[in-house]
């Protein structure tokens, strides 16, 4: 079973920090996909990269309609997820972000 995804917080460099339920932090890098446009350039203007980042259908996900709906929304595979690196020093980030 995989670890749910529980708090996602976005950068303003297109990374998001994923929270999962094992006591495990995230660092997934959206920047690939959104130069590769498609989809992605929806969430290319960072303001609403960050805006609507959230957490649906279990996963990070952008909520493109802003009604929650776990349809109309881009998300991150759970096992891409668990392939990204973990951050070790979580204090020293939370520091940063929330400065």
């Amino acid at each position: 079973m995989l670890p749910e995804v529980i708090q996602v917080i976005p950068t303003d460099d297109y990374k998001v920090y994923v929270y999962m339920d094992d006591n495990t932090v995230r660092l997934y890098d959206a920047a690939p996909l959104i130069a590769k446009g498609g989809i992605f350039s929806r969430i290319q203007d960072i303001e609403i990269f960050k805006s609507t980042c959230t957490i649906l259908n279990d996963t990070l996900a952008w909520d493109l309609s802003g009604c929650m709906d776990g349809i109309n929304c881009i998300d991150i595979c759970p096992d891409t997820l668990r392939d990204c690196p973990e951050v070790l020093d979580i204090e020293q980030v939370e520091a940063r972000l929330f400065a």
